[in-house]
């Protein structure tokens, strides 16, 4: 086995939890890898950060940071940690210092698939029923949608138009896998962030949780990563 970062720690995004990444989890785990799972509290950047920054303090030793789609941002500003090695990006948000999400999301007209949700009373975003499994996971099982659905995270609007303060891919290498029949964040999207940033990429057939429908082809991202940087 080459010389590798063994740690690895995956950030999830909105409208979902940590458990989403099990799929993921498990193949790595089989590689060899030492795998913790964050739990946003999807509450606003910083708390986000600030949890994910609580798991890296306790790695032994250096770590790839991956995250998906909302979780991208977090990383993107939580990868300043000096324990994280490199930044791996899935279907994820990569924006720069004086960006959000929101900005990046409104660059190309969404897909009719999106059941994106205005805010409601609370000021919390959720995904609309109907749309759910079409738009936001599509190439998963309908019984393991419905459970995502019923479960999906309370995702504070405010964190949607948070701006990253430092870009930690400015100064990290960064990985990024493309989803390419993403509905909720449009593939060209993706290209087009990781494309200034000359973060290394690789083109996924799937929905926006290609972490769940595509492990094995993700965890070779994060195996390169590891081997890259070790």
């Amino acid at each position: 086995m080459k010389r590798r970062i063994k740690n690895v720690v995956l950030v999830h995004g909105e409208f979902e939890d940590g458990s989403g990444w099990e799929p993921l989890f498990h193949v790595l785990i089989e590689k060899g890898f030492n795998v913790v799972v964050v739990q946003n509290p999807l509450s606003s950047l910083e708390d986000d950060v600030r949890q994910t920054n609580l798991v890296l303090d306790r790695m032994e030793g250096l770590a790839i940071l991956v995250g998906h789609s909302w979780g991208g941002v977090v990383i993107t500003e939580a990868g300043n940690h000096p324990n994280v090695a490199a930044l791996v990006y899935v279907a994820a948000f990569q924006p720069d210092n004086g960006e959000s999400a929101l900005h990046w999301i409104q660059t190309i007209e969404p897909a009719p698939e999106s059941g994106l949700l205005p805010p409601d009373d609370n000021c919390i975003v959720y995904q609309e029923e109907s749309k759910f499994h079409g738009g936001f996971c599509g190439d998963i099982d309908a019984k393991k949608a419905a459970f995502m659905y019923a479960s999906q995270g309370a995702f504070y609007a405010k964190a949607f138009t948070s701006t990253v303060s430092n870009a930690a891919w400015k100064t990290k290498p960064s990985w990024g896998c493309i989803a390419t029949q993403d509905k909720i964040l449009n593939p060209d999207i993706q290209r087009n962030m990781y494309g200034r940033s000359n973060t290394k990429t690789r083109e996924i057939e799937g929905s926006h949780v290609i972490f769940m429908s595509q492990p094995e082809l993700v965890a070779e991202v994060i195996v390169e990563a590891a081997e890259s940087v070790a």
